[in-house]
Parts: C-alpha cells; sequence; structure tokens
C-alpha cells in the first residue's frame, strides 16, 4: 500500500556525520534521503493530528483549514504531501531504471501504483456501508492517485534519458507544463463564465471549478456543490508534484550539500514571496488550489525540506526526526490505518447515560473533556490519536516492514 512518496535514496553528502545521531536513524540506510523521510513524517503525522480531533466544535485555528481565501498551518499539509511525491519521484524512477527498467516498466508501474491509491481512498470512503450511490469520488487519496498518475507519466514519457545508466527527467518540459498548468487555470477561473455567477466569481458555488465539479459529479462531492479536491482544481495540483521533481532533480545533481541547502533556502524563499505578491490578484485558497496556493506553498515546503536536509543530512542530527521517520517510511500505510480506525470509532457505538454514543464520543467526553478547556482537551485527543496510530507503524519500522503498493 505505500505510494509513489516510497523513500527515495540519494549519495549521501559529503559532510561528517555524528555517530550517535546516524546510529539513532536506524534501521535507515545510509545512503537515505533522511531528510525527506523525516519531511514525508512530519507531513504523515500533521494528516492525522488535524484530520482527528477530539471534537469538531472545539479546535484550536492554527488545526482548522481557512474558512476560504488564506492560509493556516493546516493548509500546507496536503500540497506538501504532494511535493513530496515528486521529489521522491526521480530519485525512485532513477532507482528502478538502474535496476533495469525500461520507460514502458516505469509507466506500468506508475499506472499499477495510481490504481492502488485509488482503490485505497475508494474503500476508505465506502466503508463500512458501501453506498456506491452517495460515495464521494474525489478526497485525499483520489487526489493523490490522479496528480501521480498525470505526473508520472508525463515526465517518463519526455525524460531525457531513461535506461539502465540513469534516469533524467527534461525539465524545460517539466516547467513548461507547470507553466501552462498554473496561468491556465488561472485564466479558466477568471475568464470563463459559470451560468448564474458571470466569469471571475471565486465563491464556493460560483467558481468554475464547483460548477464543473457538480456538472460531472453531482450527489458524490464532498459538499453538497462544490469539493476541495474535485477535477479542474487537480490541473494545479498536478503542478505541485511537478514542482517537487524540479527539487528532486536539484537535490540529485553534483552540486555540494551546502550548496542545495542554499538553493533550496533561496527558491523556497522567492516562491513564497511571488505567492504572496500575487495573492491579490488571484488569492492564495486552498480549497480552489489556486495557482498562488501552488507558488506559495511549494516555496513553503522547499523551506521546510532544506531545514530539514541541514540538520539530518548535513549535520546528521537525527534522534529528533526519529518518530517521524516511522510515519515517514510506512506513509500511506500510516494514513490508510489512520482513516479506518477513525471510522471505526465513529460507526462503533455504545451506551453512554441511557443514550447511544459513538465510541468515539464517548472517550471524549469521559477520559478527556473532563481534563481540561474543550480546545485543549480535543487537542489532545487528537494528540493521543498520532500516538496510537504510530504504535504499530514503529513496530514496522523496527522489523524493517515497509509496506508497499
Amino acid at each position: 500500500m505505500e505510494a509513489p512518496i516510497a523513500t527515495s535514496t540519494i549519495a549521501a553528502p559529503a559532510t561528517s556525520e555524528k555517530s550517535g545521531a546516524a546510529a539513532s536513524a536506524a534501521p535507515v540506510s545510509a545512503s537515505r534521503l533522511v531528510s525527506l523521510d523525516i519531511f514525508r513524517g512530519m507531513t504523515i503525522a500533521g494528516m492525522i493530528l488535524v484530520n482527528d480531533p477530539g471534537t469538531w466544535s472545539s479546535i484550536y485555528w492554527p488545526l482548522e483549514h481557512a474558512e476560504w481565501h488564506g492560509w493556516t498551518p493546516t493548509d500546507l499539509i496536503f500540497p506538501f504531501f504532494l511535493f513530496i511525491v515528486g521529489v521522491s519521484m526521480t530519485m525512485s524512477f532513477a532507482a528502478r531504471c538502474r535496476r533495469g527498467d525500461t520507460r514502458a516498466a516505469l509507466a506500468r508501474h506508475v499506472v499499477l501504483r495510481s490504481l492502488c491509491i485509488l482503490a485505497i481512498g475508494w474503500f476508505l470512503h465506502l466503508f463500512p456501508r458501501f453506498h456506491f450511490g452517495t460515495m464521494r469520488y474525489m478526497g485525499v487519496l483520489p487526489r493523490i492517485a490522479l496528480c501521480y498518475l498525470s505526473a508520472g507519466l508525463f515526465v517518463v514519457a519526455v525524460a531525457r534519458k531513461a535506461d539502465r545508466e540513469d534516469f533524467r527527467p527534461n525539465l524545460f518540459a517539466v516547467t513548461s507544463l507547470m507553466i501552462v498548468l498554473l496561468v491556465g487555470y488561472w485564466a479558466l477561473m477568471t475568464f470563463v463564465p459559470v451560468p448564474g455567477y458571470g466569469a471571475g466569481n471565486l465563491s464556493p458555488d460560483g467558481n468554475l471549478a464547483a460548477y464543473l465539479d457538480r456538472s460531472i459529479m453531482l450527489g458524490h462531492l464532498w459538499k453538497p456543490t462544490w469539493d476541495p479536491e474535485g477535477f479542474l482544481s487537480s490541473l494545479p495540483a498536478i503542478a505541485t508534484v511537478l514542482s517537487g521533481v524540479l527539487l528532486g532533480e536539484f537535490l540529485r545533481s553534483a552540486r555540494s550539500a551546502q550548496k542545495k541547502f542554499l538553493g533550496m533556502l533561496a527558491a523556497g524563499a522567492a516562491a513564497m514571496l511571488l505567492g504572496r505578491v500575487l495573492h491579490p490578484f488571484f488569492p492564495i485558497n486552498k480549497n480552489l488550489w489556486t495557482s498562488t496556493f501552488v507558488i506559495f506553498t511549494s516555496g513553503f515546503a522547499m523551506v521546510v525540506l532544506a531545514l530539514c536536509y541541514w540538520a539530518a543530512d548535513i549535520r546528521g542530527w537525527r534522534k529528533w526526526g526519529m518518530p517521524f521517520l516511522v510515519f515517514g517510511t510506512n506513509a500511506i500505510a500510516s494514513f490508510t490505518l489512520a482513516t479506518f480506525l477513525a471510522k471505526c470509532l465513529i460507526v462503533i457505538h455504545v451506551s453512554s447515560d441511557g443514550e447511544r454514543t459513538s465510541l468515539w464520543g464517548y472517550m471524549y467526553e469521559h477520559l478527556f473533556e473532563p481534563l481540561a478547556s474543550p480546545k485543549t482537551a480535543s487537542l489532545l485527543f487528537a494528540l493521543c490519536f498520532v500516538a496510537v496510530c504510530w504504535v504499530p507503524m514503529w513496530l514496522l519500522y523496527r522489523r524493517r516492514i515497509f509496506i508497499k503498493v
């Protein structure tokens, strides 16, 4: 079940490693880009944390999505994940080519993985009642599948080299497609009129993406009239993956570790600034996955990865990242477990004071609510839920079991 964010390898930086820090990362191989695993694990932990509060009525603002335009820390999590997919892609493809995969084999690999991720996503949507007539078609895993499929096949098709010696994506083609997707999405959302709303309307119901989703998937959306992971907004989400591809190829270059670190910081800061500068013209919006959202969050991801890279791969400080490595090396399995467990706790009902309530609600009300204020109690529940999901992943990690698609 582990997806396109599978562990990547890269030549270790030519810097000294602290023996104690390196040992703390075991069983991770020395050839792994440990910072990427840590960053991936941080993202998965964040996903689980924000998805599973004790009660949705009491949440601290950083753990909520922005109501519409703008962003919160929670809005960074999903684009970070897609960015990591892109970073891992070129490294994974290069490793497979060295093992003898051809261009056709890489394409089959992309298709099969995408189908597996989609199947897992649809299963989680359907469980436990399996009402196919009202199931949500899109969502987190379906979007990952669609973006990985589209970006992966494109990168393979236009690669300058894909043989036993190496894999090299066509960076000009990747950059060109990114620009087309971002500018094209802005043009569609700005100039194509929506019946009853006109052109350039970016309200929840009046934007072009929502209109198309209603036309195609009415009755199968997250909200009655729109979906934050709809079809049209998946186009700029593909650009998020491609931005990771560019960064992944930069990390595979022969530059020194210090130059890679400084390059990521500079590029990330510039992208964040550009996204903010363009915000008044096309607002940063996670639900619409606007072009400015892609630019800003991709830049933010570069900065965070740069800091992880400096700490874990340059300085060799890895003990702090070990809890995240547990999630990062079994990312899709961790997300699947958390979603499945949450659904089980919601559908299982118990008696409480003569009334039936979900096991989730019962545990929150009896174990956490008495401990603190509602928002703090809700956060404590979420933290405990993350810890519960971490334990089986830690057991897999200790036994070097990495579940892959």
